[in-house]
């Protein structure tokens, strides 16, 4: 939040049936309504009321200038087709978002504008997306399709269009931490694919398979795109999707609707409005065109267990920064570490809710959000912004980032100090104290025989779900500023698990100094030995639901998806995982030898696309940091 707002939402199909004009009469109608006599806030609301319809006219204005424009060039334009075509962009910008759309190019354009207005309105805005775009064109589509008004390459076109205007609104450059945590980042449109409707039917057609036909063929960095494939997805749509993956450019990511509709209801929203939601940027999921669901920023979970090894001391400055829980050398027993650690972890999060609540009031106070309150359900009706507890849900995300690390730096001390006595306490942290540096047969030992998280391994596992369980315990329900609001818990790293690792000294379960942790709920780099099954397995066995959001990357090598059979075994992956609960699941399709050849030839690989976190970024636009990671997560030869 040092450059852009506190982005992340989606909208629903509302902008599809009702026009700017519409938006502005509702807003009248509610100004009429209020009670200064009785509503303290009456005047707030008014003032908050005024500027959603003066936002409404400007976007209007903003289209009609548009259209002005491109009726200029058609009268200096020579060729027909031309004129034709300028003539209709005019038309469609004096029609939405003015009016409701009618048809399939006024549908896509009416979401541009918006697009554009939120993004316009706080410049930087992060993560603005049509939620369901497919489910919401595809009504226009079989309409004109049926008329004759419209091809399927005529849609395709248009599609192609929208993809490339988002690929053209690239990111803010980066400063102070933000460009220390990330390098890259993109504004993470997300096109939700396929998933369920709001009745529960399966929301996958034929623009569907259109939009994954375009991803295929453009193979650009915007918009980012996921599937969601339910127990009602059929496989056809399942493996067209596994397809593009196998392309290699780390998109579409998968999610599954069944683990996070549910997730969405414990959280208290409706069935049907939960059903509509998804996902709006990297893995986070909310009720699209309904709710404020803000990230607020990440956790580092392994730097908090390090902190607690060195008594509430940082040992990269020497500050105290949390709370003395006692020297570990002195602790008698695994759980009186383990205790520690979550002391700590509590301390730690309520500092975390304390500044988050503050700057959220201040963005509520001093950066609203009209035009993108006037989108949102209930806004209007109670005059409240969007920041400002205006939308029906409210929720605050916490991303907790290394749950592999942590969990597999636990597992070494439990086993390996506390179980077997192989190593005193007080010499595993002079050992990491020093970077291992003259221990490297204590680094082999622990790297070696250690049960580490990601091998369905019930040892670690135990532990990685008592972390995971400790963690929600901390965080969820807890409320935010906002009316009805609650803190959630998010599995989700970013990039931000690279820059943690440089943040840190050496760790108990091997890594080094320095060295990223582990991403999202993915194993550390490296100690998922036992291939994918067992590592969907260790995921499976954490509560998904609780969550509002968990992370998954895998990486195969391209010559494991070579046959159609291949396709085939990936959608069999997923869709086990999915059985099994998991929420989201994404892959890099790439081998190490070419990952290395593009950092030694860079122009050779201009156009290749890996998956870094939520998102997928051009490798060489990634910094060195960046790319060693992808670099050095498992390469999986198998099934």
């Amino acid at each position: 939040m040092e450059q852009r707002a506190p982005g992340h939402t989606a909208l629903d199909g509302k902008i599809y049936q009702r026009g700017m004009l519409d938006f502005k009469r509702e807003i009248e109608e509610n100004i009429a309504k209020l009670d200064y006599l009785h509503d303290s806030e009456a005047t707030d609301k008014a003032e908050q009321l005024k500027a959603m319809a003066i936002s409404c006219d400007a976007v209007i204005v903003f289209a009609e200038r548009h259209a002005d424009l491109a009726e200029e060039l058609a009268q200096k334009e020579t060729d027909s087709q031309r004129i034709a075509e300028l003539k209709k962009i005019a038309e469609v910008c004096r029609r939405v978002p003015a009016h409701e759309p009618r048809t399939f190019w006024e549908a896509i354009q009416m979401y541009w504008f918006v697009h554009l207005g939120t993004i316009t309105e706080l410049n930087g805005w992060d993560a603005m997306n049509p939620g369901h775009f497919d489910q919401h064109l595809t009504p226009f589509y079989e309409k004109e399709l049926a008329e004759g008004s419209l091809s399927r390459e005529e849609a395709k076109e248009l599609i192609c269009c929208f993809w490339v205007k988002v690929n053209n609104h690239t990111a803010p450059p980066k400063v102070g931490i933000t460009a220390r945590e990330s390098g890259t980042y993109n504004d993470f449109t997300n096109i939700n694919l396929g998933g369920i409707k709001r009745d529960g039917s399966d929301g996958s057609s034929e623009v569907s398979f259109i939009m994954l036909e375009v991803i295929e063929e453009l193979h650009i960095l915007q918009p980012g795109s996921s599937v969601h494939i339910s127990s009602k997805t059929p496989d056809n749509f399942l493996h067209a999707a596994t397809r593009v993956i196998r392309q290699g450019h780390g998109y579409p990511s998968v999610f599954n609707p069944d683990t996070y509709i549910l997730e969405m209801v414990r959280h208290g929203k409706s069935l049907e409005d939960a059903r509509e939601g998804g996902c709006s940027g990297c893995i986070e999921v909310g009720a699209f065109g309904k709710e404020a669901y803000l990230l607020t920023g990440y956790l580092n979970v392994p730097k908090i267990f390090e902190v607690t090894l060195n008594n509430g001391v940082d040992p990269m400055t020497g500050k105290r920064v949390g709370l003395q829980t006692g020297d570990p050398s002195q602790f008698t027993s695994y759980n009186e570490l383990y205790d520690a650690f979550i002391r700590q972890v509590q301390y730690i999060v309520d500092l975390k809710m304390r500044v988050s609540n503050y700057i959220d009031r201040m963005f509520a106070k001093y950066a609203p959000a009209p035009f993108l309150s006037v989108v949102i359900d209930d806004c209007i009706s109670k005059g409240r912004d969007y920041y400002d507890g205006g939308p029906r849900y409210n929720s605050s995300y916490i991303q907790c980032c290394g749950l592999g690390t942590v969990t597999d730096s636990l597992s070494a001390l439990k086993k390996h100090v506390f179980e077997e006595k192989t190593f005193a306490m007080e010499r595993v942290l002079a050992a990491i104290a020093k970077d291992f540096e003259g221990e490297e047969f204590m680094r082999q030992t622990i790297m070696n025989r250690t049960p580490f998280f990601g091998n369905d391994d019930e040892t670690a596992d135990r532990i990685a779900v008592r972390v995971y369980d400790d963690l929600m315990a901390t965080i969820d329900n807890k409320p935010n500023i906002k009316e009805g609001g609650k803190y959630h818990l998010n599995m989700l790293s970013t990039t931000c698990h690279v820059y943690f690792g440089k943040m840190m000294g050496a760790t108990p379960n091997g890594r080094l100094a320095g060295k990223s942790i582990s991403d999202g709920t993915s194993p550390s780099h490296g100690a998922d030995t036992n291939g994918p099954s067992a590592v969907i397995k260790s995921l499976s066995k954490i509560d998904h639901v609780k969550s509002g959001g968990t992370l998954l990357n895998l990486r195969f090598l391209p010559s494991l998806l070579k046959r159609d059979q291949d396709i085939k075994k990936l959608g069999q992956l997923i869709r086990s995982y999915f059985t099994l609960g998991g929420h989201h699941i994404q892959f890099n399709i790439v081998d190490t030898a070419t990952l290395y050849a593009a950092r030694q030839c860079p122009d050779d690989y201009k156009d290749l696309l890996v998956r870094m976190a939520g998102y997928s970024d051009y490798f060489n636009d990634m910094n060195g940091d960046l790319q060693q990671e992808v670099i050095e997560r498992t390469e999986n030869e198998n099934f």
